[in-house]
């Protein structure tokens, strides 16, 4: 059978919120003696700034005017901790949330504005907090659920954490605080189908997957697949691999992966000249790459992949597990710019980290995890988010730079050019990160003659003809050029 894949997903533009940090609504009312730090505080102070879903809901206007048709949230159902990856009830929101009610809110809000909502799905481990956890906790081998995790030995010993006292159950990363559920036992299964389908059948759009890979099991992500698309078979299965990911792209398993692969490739490419030299991370390695090496990059990650994968995968520069974009590319808004524009004309769905469309930049987590700005619009850099207005629009109104075929066609020195053809309509994009402009003679072979207008940089108003199969143009240095024809 052929691959699919959700058809919205190869024309939307993501948005990626980490809720505690992204807005705070006073339209979400906590019972008295709930108290959060103040917003901005620095990020690396453990604790909670009070950013809820009635917040999302507020800024949904702004997210509109910016470009954003999806939403990936990470986290939000009730946990004990500010990033929410330590669940304890897979049912209910976080009342510092807004609870169920305020995601009801935002996804009546959202889509009547047709964006979509992804949540993040956290099935590989739990909390301590988590009821069944408890349940043994209290009753030892003698609870029923004695089997839903991984124990070595009784009694339980949930705070050790010293080499002589150490926590005796499998735990996600060695932490106790997250012990590894036992997804090979059938009533954990169940459970986590339910909640799949659950929320579904609420009403969000897909599931972005933490740490796949760590549910080694086939078999469990097909049938999770299955419970999700009976339940809406437009639902996006997103899954979380820094790597190749094969296996799991098979069509019987994720739709698509965070495509870690491409935001490799784009930073070493866009930012070579001026990558962060203080980033040493092994799991997201980086290195300056010439237009030859890029391109090579480029061909091996689409070269992995049905290509109805590759219309979907969630094509991001940064997230909450990597330092901010601006922050890779050393403050370089030049870098940035070339990597924004070439992830919005490239095959997948882009995705934006909160904050960055108005200049945020921080280093690894907990730092890239910092406050929006709302109450001080003077420090947003107006105009980076101006580009991004712009260059999120561009991708709108060309379907050819969302779903049509791509082929390299120019990669020597600094300078790589692809083109894209959908019926009929064709476009051809030329990315210069030299510091001087570039004179170059493209060879389209298979196009004697064509004419092509010159829609980025939004303000050239150029065009270029394609004559005897060549395409002959000027690009400015540290700028992207897109020309599109057959309109």
């Amino acid at each position: 059978m052929p691959i699919t894949t959700p058809d919205w997903v190869k024309h939307a533009v993501f948005y990626q919120i980490f809720p505690d940090r992204f807005a705070r609504s006073s339209r979400t009312v906590h019972p008295p003696g709930i108290a959060f730090k103040p917003w901005g505080s620095p990020p690396e102070e453990q604790g909670y700034q009070g950013g809820d879903l009635r917040g999302i809901v507020d800024k949904l206007d702004y997210l509109k005017a910016l470009g954003i048709t999806a939403l990936y949230l990470n986290p939000i159902f009730a946990s004990a901790s500010n990033h929410r990856y330590h669940t304890f009830d897979y049912y209910q929101v976080d009342p510092l949330l807004g609870g169920n009610e305020a995601l009801r809110e935002l996804l009546d809000e959202a889509h009547a504005r047709d964006i979509r909502i992804v949540l993040d799905g956290v099935f590989n481990h739990a909390s301590r907090g988590f009821w069944p956890f408890h349940h043994v906790l209290e009753n030892g081998p003698k609870s029923p659920y004695a089997d839903w995790f991984i124990i070595r030995e009784w009694p339980l010993r949930p705070y050790a954490s010293d080499r002589d006292n150490h926590h005796n159950y499998e735990a996600w990363w060695d932490i106790p605080a997250l012990p590894k559920l036992n997804t090979g036992n059938p009533g954990v299964r169940a459970f986590i189908f339910d909640v799949a389908r659950f929320w579904i059948e609420f009403g969000i759009d897909g599931w972005r997957l933490d740490v796949v890979e760590e549910i080694d099991d086939d078999a469990f992500w097909q049938a999770f697949r299955r419970v999700v698309k009976t339940a809406n078979p437009e639902a996006y299965i997103c899954g979380e691999i820094w790597r190749e990911a094969q296996r799991w792209l098979q069509g019987d398993q994720m739709d698509a992966v965070m495509n870690y692969l491409f935001t490799r490739a784009v930073l070493g490419f866009c930012g070579a000249r001026t990558l962060n030299p203080t980033y040493k991370k092994t799991h997201l390695p980086l290195k300056p790459l010439d237009a030859p090496a890029f391109a090579e990059a480029v061909e091996t990650m689409h070269g992995l992949y049905d290509w109805a994968i590759n219309h979907a995968q969630l094509n991001l520069i940064d997230s909450h597990d990597t330092p901010r974009a601006l922050w890779f590319v050393g403050e370089d808004q030049s870098a940035l710019r070339l990597c924004v524009l070439f992830q919005m004309t490239m095959p997948g769905a882009p995705c934006i980290y909160y904050g960055d469309e108005v200049g945020l930049s921080a280093a690894d987590d907990p730092y890239c995890r910092e406050a929006f700005p709302w109450h001080d619009e003077a420090s947003w850099k107006a105009d980076l988010l101006a580009f991004y207005r712009r260059a999120i629009a561009l991708r709108h109104r060309y379907e050819v730079l969302r779903t049509g075929t791509f082929e390299t066609v120019y990669a020597i020195g600094e300078v790589y050019a692809f083109r894209r053809v959908l019926k009929g309509q064709h476009a051809v994009v030329i990315v210069n990160t030299a510091l001087d402009a570039a004179r170059l003679t493209i060879p389209l072979p298979d196009l004697e003659s064509a004419a092509l207008t010159q829609v980025w940089p939004p303000d050239a108003n150029g065009s270029a003809r394609i004559e005897q199969g060549r395409l002959n143009l000027s690009v400015p240095a540290r700028e992207t050029v897109v020309l599109v024809g057959g309109e």
